[in-house]
């Protein structure tokens, strides 16, 4: 099943997007490996969560998922189809040292390595991000992120992967989203390991950060010539109404969503709304460990937030009703390509100007198949043309966007697991069709003067393309 594009009237001009702009996909361990139990890989946080009755939709687990550890040839071969020039997945802690700490599982290494050499023979660069959430049980059972050990831990874990890696993977990022990670996780309970509570949350905020400044030194001191750099959810927050008391919770819920994780990173303090709320956490060194010098920052970036003003909430603000005539996904997220602009130029100004790379950007929607063998997926293919537009747009008012990569899989997690797409079902082979399609789309803007702006329904491949 493939997205073929389809000729348009209308024009870009070929430089749309530098020559050497970066197109990629991004996935992560726990959602697309399965073998949870092959080769001395260790338990997760997310194995136990996801088997705990009610936890996860239709008590779908990751056991399985797209069994890529069985069959990443044929992923690779996927990437390599697509024309994709980067991949972007995670490597499982527990998969590398079961227990988090201690004896290595040099099969959990030998398979990454596997995939590395797979992925650089076919011409993909390997983008290697070492946490995406799923932190070894061992070490949850000792109290995970809510203790500050864990940073060591962490960095000796780091070290161990660049060690065996650092040789042939030149583009690292330490965190996908922790910020998402402590609240959805350890403030909510919605996510693994389940834990509530603003205390639990502002600690796991903390010891992240502390944790991400010693693995960049880490791995600096292990090789000079990788490029480091972290992922972030960032999405502009709004007051939900012209409210005083909305005003101020979105400038609060923007300063720990948006700046709790970033700020430390990049200027060394908190953000002024929410500084006192970490200050009892902040031990002597752990500010200035936590500002570290990196190469690029990965914007995850899906839709802006409507702030309203919610004292009983878990830090006063949350989420509040976005304005009439807005547009949603099938997941109920705000349609806005514009805030992501917005918020590629605010990094602009607000951090220096750094290295960008938006390392997620898709949507969510429900793909009926029609009688002819069609999905007719205009509602994702109009979402992924106005961000790549927003994309265009930021890197022409100076932002320093390098890349951009969709996200493969929308496993996206608003409150609950959302079921993994199993291998050969008509899910998955829309997320791979989407996945290559995307890919095909952009080269196509980006290289033709009379670019190939539309995309064809999904079809059997053979099945040409339909007309009107």
């Amino acid at each position: 099943m493939l997205i073929v594009p389809r000729a348009s009237a209308a024009a870009d001009d070929d430089d749309a997007f530098p020559a050497d702009f970066v197109w990629g996909a991004s996935t992560s361990s726990y959602q697309i490996e399965g073998a949870v139990d092959e080769d001395g890989r260790g338990k997760s946080i997310w194995d136990v969560f996801s088997h705990t009755p009610g936890r996860v939709k239709n008590g779908d687990t990751g056991d399985i998922a797209c069994d890529h550890y069985h069959r990443w040839r044929d992923d690779i071969d996927l990437l390599s189809r697509g024309n994709f020039s980067a991949y972007r997945f995670s490597t499982a802690w527990s998969r590398i040292l079961p227990s988090g700490g201690g004896a290595v599982e040099q099969r959990g290494l030998d398979f990454y390595e596997r995939l590395v050499d797979g992925l650089l023979s076919n011409g993909v660069a390997p983008w290697l991000c070492l946490y995406h959430w799923d932190l070894p049980q061992a070490l949850q059972e000792n109290g995970g992120w809510l203790n500050r050990d864990t940073s060591a831990t962490f960095a000796d874990y780091a070290r161990v992967v660049g060690r065996r890696l650092g040789d042939r993977v030149k583009h690292w990022a330490i965190f996908n989203e922790p910020n998402v990670h402590a609240l959805f996780g350890h403030g909510l309970g919605d996510h693994a390991p389940g834990l509530k509570g603003l205390p639990n949350m502002l600690a796991a905020i903390h010891h992240l950060n502390l944790a991400q400044g010693r693995a960049v030194q880490a791995l600096r001191a292990e090789r000079a010539d990788l490029r480091l750099g972290t992922i972030i959810s960032l999405q502009p927050a709004r007051p939900s109404s012209d409210n005083a008391d909305d005003r101020r919770a979105a400038e609060r819920f923007d300063a720990m969503w948006n700046g709790a994780c970033l700020d430390p990173l990049m200027t060394g303090a908190y953000p002024a709304p929410v500084a006192a709320d970490f200050a009892a956490l902040a031990a002597d060194g752990d500010l200035p460990t936590m500002r570290q010098p990196i190469d690029y920052l990965g914007v995850n970036y899906y839709a802006p937030m409507y702030v309203m003003h919610a004292p009983q909430s878990l830090f006063g603000a949350w989420f509040g009703a976005a304005p009439a005539g807005t547009r949603f996904t099938a997941m109920g997220w705000p349609i806005d390509a514009g805030a992501l602009t917005e918020e590629l130029i605010r990094l602009r100004d607000r951090y220096g100007n750094p290295d960008l790379y938006v390392t997620e950007n898709g949507a969510c929607y429900d793909d009926p198949l029609t009688a002819d063998g069609t999905v007719h997926d205009d509602d994702r293919i109009a979402y992924l043309r106005e961000h790549l537009a927003a994309a265009r747009r930021a890197l022409a008012a100076g932002a320093k966007l390098r890349g951009y990569f969709v996200a493969a899989r929308q496993l996206r997690m608003g409150g609950r697991l959302q079921p993994p797409l199993r291998r050969g079902s008509r899910r998955f082979q829309d997320a791979q069709a989407h996945a290559q399609g995307v890919l095909s789309m952009a080269r196509a803007i980006h290289k033709k003067s009379n670019a190939q702006k539309l995309i064809c329904g999904m079809r059997a491949p053979g099945s040409g393309c339909h007309s009107g």
